[in-house]
């Protein structure tokens, strides 16, 4: 009854000045883009770390995907985190974490100790945008939702698509470090700046966390990721390391599973579920904002400077044309949501996403010019910008008051699970697509033919014909490489496809759908 007085009494957290909303939006935004930068930030820098961490593209991309998975890991203990200690104080020990453990990866000399800090600021990431989520949509009225997350869809849509831009400039003019360095001021500005400015909140809960079901379904969850992971390296079946990892994940899900049903403190709260529109959004946010998407962030940078040999910062760059339309696109999908309701937004959003991804991507390679190139990603960019706002307020919509941390939270776990995944796939169908094509291109080739004109080239250049016939072999691994991008990009989009059937399923009335108008 006191508690029930206590929330009459209080104003709602709109309530404020637009130089309050103004400020607090600042501060979250920024910490939230500082975030989600950084998981792509380094994908423009992974084909110069090689070297010096002495490894290949399966380990550093391990830079990439442990970050993620690290994410969203820690994504599922946020609720309980948020409702004990209050989003400002969880959002500023995100940033703190994320802060050191940016100090220490740019400190890092081995793949190891890189990808252990890398988890760490997984960590700090997933506190800062579960928190900056859930404030940056308190401080906005019911009519003007649709604007708060086109403004947080800046975030998380442009902020990963500029990421190779500023990997790009930082690696270009410093060393690939300072893509680490530049988030420590960055860090400490915001953490003075959230102490002083962000309002405190007043009302905490006391919960129990499910740390059976967290364990085993962080064990389930990095096993699978470790087996999409290796499984091309390691010739996924025919090893016996595999196998054992599908087992192994296997076996987490179904404990973890049999934890939930015999628990009185679900770690997840399968009832939102029940809501067939709160359900679809899931599987938007899992298969497009996630699987298809996260790829598409981590293939356009390697393909500009690995198959159109690119400096890094003119990588970024080319990258940088399709990001400024998502950073145009995520406010005005806000704004459209408002208008005219947020499932025909992300039909739109599909429709474009898809139609640019198989029409326009699978097409560029080696002999693409770089213009034409930038422009075909364009459409695409656009596509990506109207996705997030819409798809977020709609999820929202439909679910309880009260368990909106848990939405949150679970569309961010989706977005991450998906993006890891999405990331060891593109890896593997890159090493596959490029091995396939190689041999293709050697079973059609005359090889008495193809000695003769060796042997006459080694002549005339007066180089021996082994030179002739590496410099040949390279030759060859470029083109399987470059012709292999095209059935990359395709698998891409078929992701993409496969959640715009989730998209097609919002327009279907099913009975006894619990949805909230």
């Amino acid at each position: 009854m006191q508690n029930e007085q206590s929330s009459v009494e209080r104003k709602e957290p709109w309530d404020i000045t637009s130089k309050e909303r103004a400020i607090f939006s600042i501060i979250v935004m920024t910490g939230a883009f500082m975030a989600i930068l950084d998981t792509t930030v380094v994908d423009v820098i992974v084909p110069k770390l090689t070297g010096p961490l002495a490894t290949d593209m399966y380990g550093v991309q391990w830079i990439i995907t442990s970050y993620m998975v690290a994410a969203a890991i820690a994504l599922l203990i946020t609720e309980y985190l948020i409702k004990r200690l209050g989003s400002k104080t969880v959002f500023i020990l995100g940033v703190l974490l994320f802060t050191v453990a940016s100090l220490f990866c740019g400190l890092a000399d081995s793949l190891e100790h890189i990808i252990v800090f890398r988890v760490v600021q997984g960590v700090g990431e997933a506190l800062i945008m579960v928190t900056s989520h859930i404030m940056i949509f308190s401080y906005f009225p019911p009519e003007k939702k649709g604007l708060a997350m086109g403004l947080f869809g800046l975030g998380v849509s442009f902020a990963p698509a500029l990421g190779p831009t500023i990997g790009g400039y930082l690696t270009e003019y410093y060393n690939w470090r300072m893509v680490f360095f530049i988030n420590v001021p960055v860090g400490v500005l915001l953490m003075v700046s959230g102490i002083v400015f962000l309002p405190k909140e007043r009302f905490f809960e006391r919960l129990k966390f499910n740390f059976a079901s967290f364990t085993l379904l962080s064990f389930a969850t990095v096993t699978l990721l470790i087996m999409l992971s290796k499984g091309q390296q390691l010739g996924w079946f025919n090893d016996y390391y595999i196998g054992v990892l599908l087992l192994c994940s296997i076996i987490g899900f179904l404990l973890y599973g049999l934890s939930e049903l015999w628990s009185k403190n679900r770690l997840i709260d399968f009832s939102l579920f029940k809501n067939l529109t709160f359900a679809n959004g899931m599987m938007i946010y899992f298969f497009i904002l996630g699987f298809s998407m996260y790829q598409y962030f981590y293939l356009l940078p390697i393909y500009y400077e690995h198959i159109k040999m690119l400096p890094t910062l003119d990588a970024g760059i080319a990258v940088f044309a399709f990001a400024v339309f998502i950073g145009i696109f995520s406010p005005l999908a806000g704004i459209l949501s408002d208008k005219i309701g947020a499932k025909k937004t992300v039909l739109i959003a599909s429709i474009f996403y898809v139609a640019t991804s198989i029409a326009f991507l699978p097409t560029l390679n080696y002999y693409t010019p770089l213009n034409q190139a930038m422009l075909l990603t364009i459409p695409f960019g656009i596509g990506m910008g109207l996705f997030f706002a819409p798809v977020t307020v709609m999820v929202l919509q439909n679910a309880p008051q009260n368990k909106g941390e848990l939405a949150i939270v679970l569309m961010d776990y989706f977005r991450f699970v998906g993006g890891s995944f999405g990331t060891a796939l593109a890896t593997n169908n890159m090493e596959y697509f490029k091995n396939l094509h190689s041999l293709r291109m050697e079973e059609l080739q005359n090889s008495d033919y193809l000695n003769h004109i060796l042997a006459e080239t080694a002549k005339a250049l007066s180089i021996s014909i082994d030179k002739a016939k590496a410099v040949f072999a390279n030759y060859e691994a470029f083109m399987g490489y470059n012709y292999g991008f095209y059935n990359t990009f395709m698998h891409a989009a078929y992701w993409g496809v496969l959640g715009s059937v989730f998209v097609l399923l919002l327009f279907v009335n099913f009975k006894g759908s619990k949805e909230r108008s």
